[in-house]
C-alpha cells in the first residue's frame, strides 16, 4: 500500500513524539532519583542531629512515616544517618553524589573500607554510569586498589587518564589461551567487557588492522582503538611473553605510522599500550628512555591469576 504524503508527515511525527517522550521520561527519572537522594540526606542530617536523643528518635520516626512507604523504614533511616555522615554536602550539591541510584549508594557505602574508598566508587560510578551490578564486579575486581598504582608511561600527562597498571580479565580464562591470536580473539569474543576494563572513552578501530606504507609495505596492527574523550587514536599490542625491548621499537613505529598515515588535524596525537603478562620495570624505564611518543605499559591478570594478584595487591596495601 503506497503512503500518501500525509501518511509520511505522520509517521516522522509520530517517531518525533515517540523520541521526545522517551528523552523527556529519562529527563524525568532523573530528576525524580536526584530529588529522592538529596531528600535522603537532608533526612540523614536531621537524624544527625539528634543522635544525643538515641535510637528513639530513629524508631519512633520509622513508625510515624510508615504511611510514606518502605522506603523510610527504619533500616532506611538508618542509611540516610550514614550518608549524611559518609558524604560532605559539597558532595551533594554539586549533583555529583546525586545522579547515583539509591540502591548503588547502599553498595558503595557497604563495600567500602574506607571514606576515600567510598567516595572514590561514588565519584567513578557518576562519571561512568556504572549500574549497580557493574558497581559490584568492580568492588569484586578490587578496581580501587588497582587504581592506586601509577602505570610506567613516558607522558605521565597523556598517559594516566587511559592506561591501567593492571588489567583484570575475568572472563578469559588461562587454559583458552596458547598464543597472542587466541588472547586477542578472546578480547574480541568478548568485547563488551574487554571495553569496560580499558574504561570509559575507548572504541574499537580494527584487528589486525592494516598499515599501507607509501613504498607499498604491509603492516598489520594487533588492536587499534580510538579514545572517545582524549580524542586519539592508540596503538594496542598483545604480548603473552615478558616485553622485550624490540617491542617498543615495533610500538614506536606503529604509533608514528598512525600519526602519519591516519590521524588528522583533530586528533590529539597517538597512544601506545604494550599489553602483557610480565614487564621488567628495567627494561621498560630503559626502552622508553628517550622516546617522545606518549608509550605505556598494561599488564593483565587472566581468571586463575586474579585470586592470588588480588590478595598480594591487599597485601601490600596494607603494609603502606
Amino acid at each position: 500500500m503506497k503512503l500518501t504524503e500525509f501518511d509520511s508527515i505522520y509517521l516522522k511525527d509520530l517517531q518525533r513524539i515517540k523520541e521526545i517522550v522517551n528523552e523527556n521520561r529519562s529527563k524525568a527519572m532523573a530528576v525524580a532519583n536526584s530529588a529522592m537522594i538529596i531528600t535522603y540526606y537532608q533526612i540523614g542530617e536531621l537524624i544527625n542531629k539528634r543522635k544525643k536523643w538515641g535510637n528513639k528518635f530513629v524508631e519512633r520516626l520509622a513508625i510515624d512515616l510508615k504511611d510514606y512507604g518502605r522506603g523510610f523504614s527504619l533500616e532506611q533511616l538508618k542509611r540516610m544517618s550514614k550518608f549524611a555522615t559518609y558524604f560532605e554536602k559539597s558532595l551533594i550539591v554539586a549533583q555529583a553524589v546525586p545522579e547515583i541510584p539509591w540502591s548503588t549508594i547502599i553498595i558503595i557505602m557497604n563495600k567500602s573500607s574506607s571514606l576515600e574508598e567510598m567516595h572514590w566508587y561514588a565519584a567513578q560510578a557518576s562519571k561512568n554510569h556504572w549500574s549497580r551490578s557493574m558497581v559490584i564486579k568492580q568492588f569484586e575486581l578490587q578496581a580501587y586498589q588497582r587504581n592506586e598504582i601509577a602505570p610506567l608511561t613516558s607522558n605521565e600527562s597523556v598517559l594516566k587518564e587511559m592506561i591501567k597498571d593492571t588489567l583484570a580479565f575475568d572472563f578469559i580464562s588461562d587454559s583458552e589461551v596458547s598464543n597472542e591470536s587466541d588472547l586477542k580473539q578472546k578480547l574480541l569474543d568478548n568485547i563488551i567487557l574487554f571495553l569496560q576494563e580499558l574504561g570509559p572513552g575507548f572504541a574499537l578501530v580494527g584487528k589486525e588492522y592494516r598499515l599501507l606504507t607509501p613504498s607499498n609495505k604491509n603492516f598489520y596492527i594487533d588492536l587499534l582503538m580510538y579514545h572517545t574523550k582524549i580524542h586519539c587514536y592508540v596503538v594496542i599490542e598483545v604480548k603473552i611473553d615478558e616485553v622485550s625491548p624490540q617491542d617498543f621499537g615495533q610500538l614506536n613505529f606503529y604509533v608514528n605510522a598512525i600519526n602519519d598515515l591516519e590521524k588528522t588535524e583533530i586528533d590529539n596525537p597517538t597512544v601506545g599500550i604494550l599489553l602483557c603478562k610480565t614487564a621488567d620495570s628495567y627494561v621498560v624505564k630503559t626502552s622508553i628512555q628517550g622516546l617522545t611518543t606518549p608509550i605505556g605499559v598494561s599488564k593483565y591478570r587472566l581468571l586463575e591469576d586474579l585470586p592470588n594478584y588480588l590478595t598480594q595487591k591487599l597485601k601490600k596495601i596494607d603494609l603502606i
